[in-house]
């Protein structure tokens, strides 16, 4: 499985981004999806994730109706909507996906993408 992020860029706080992972290979529906970040300085952080079938979502709390992740399954795409950027979601974002909700959460991927980078400005 191949994971490619884009949409990152420079915003100011306030605005929105889409980020979008497009996914090559094999795909199981069971697999859950998802997005970590880093920011400068600090560790890595889960942020959404969901399953390829769709269903519930996962947040984190810090992201939590600002941010709505979903998924494309004829594209094999999964979305990261931002709304509400502020400064301190500055970082990297990465998708990732695994075969279990817990695994992925854990931040425990088997397969991760590279990192778009997003910048929101105060």
């Amino acid at each position: 499985v191949q994971l490619q992020a884009s949409g990152g860029g420079l915003v100011q706080a306030g605005g929105s981004l889409r980020l979008s992972c497009a996914a090559s290979g094999r795909i199981f529906s069971r697999y859950a999806v998802g997005w970590f970040r880093q920011a400068p300085g600090k560790e890595q952080e889960f942020v959404a994730a969901i399953n390829w079938s769709g269903g519930s979502a996962n947040y984190a709390g810090s992201v939590k109706g600002r941010f709505t992740i979903s998924i494309d399954n004829a594209k094999n795409r999964v979305y990261l909507q931002m709304n509400s950027l502020e400064p301190e979601d500055t970082a990297v974002y990465y998708c990732a996906t695994t075969s279990t909700m817990n695994q992925l959460v854990a931040g425990a991927s088997d397969y991760w993408g590279q990192g778009t980078l997003v910048t929101v400005s105060s």
